[in-house]
């Protein structure tokens, strides 16, 4: 199982918006999705997740 299932519904939004606007940027518009988000974020280890998750609420990314 992976760890991107225990993460709550509004975490892992913040984690898709941080991902996509920061990691994804220079992407093609249509490879930019929530799939191809959730894929980065398996790539990343939980501790980074938990930062940046804590980084994107700490910047107001729901209002993004």
């Amino acid at each position: 199982m992976s760890f991107i299932n225990t993460l709550s519904q509004p975490e892992r939004d913040v984690l898709r918006k941080v991902v996509m606007r920061v990691h994804m940027r220079h992407h093609p518009k249509d490879f930019v999705t929530e799939y191809e988000a959730d894929k980065i974020i398996e790539a990343l280890a939980p501790e980074s997740v938990e930062v940046m998750i804590k980084a994107g609420i700490d910047r107001g990314v729901r209002d993004w």
